[in-house]
């Protein structure tokens, strides 16, 4: 198991929640066993192919795993508020940026096939690098 930055630098990694991840020159480390012996658990940050465009690679937050019900608040991008399983063979993926995220609430879970690794250490910028926290904030 070796760590990678982007295996496939034909794809673009979108952002996923400033200020902990800066799409402008912010480096993380993944790890895909978890991925592969499918212990992703809730908090994990991962990134996945997206829904919307499978050119590019998301990272975001698993808030949920199959079987588990998420509500979803109200908001005037998302709509009215709405409780949602999670169906069986897929995850739901938020960003910690909830104000400027396109995630779950808008495309619904993503299957976990498209999940392919977890972040877990943070390199650069230096000053700010250290372990990926599976604490889910507040906010989400």
């Amino acid at each position: 198991m070796f760590p990678t930055l982007n295996s496939r630098g034909d794809t673009p990694l979108l952002p996923f929640s400033l200020p902990f991840f800066n799409i402008k020159g912010d480096l993380i480390l993944l790890e895909h066993f978890s991925v592969f012996a499918k212990i992703i658990k809730v908090g994990d940050v991962v990134t996945a192919y997206s829904v919307q465009n499978p050119r590019h690679i998301v990272c975001k937050r698993v808030l949920g795993l199959e079987g588990d019900t998420i509500k979803v608040p109200w908001s005037s991008t998302n709509g009215p508020a709405r409780t949602v399983k999670v169906p069986a063979g897929h995850v739901w993926l938020q960003g910690d940026n909830t104000l400027n995220s396109t995630d779950s609430r808008h495309y619904g879970p993503v299957p976990y096939a498209l999940v392919n690794g977890k972040a877990f250490l943070k390199i650069w910028p230096l000053k700010e690098a250290g372990w990926v926290s599976s604490h889910v904030p507040a906010l989400l």
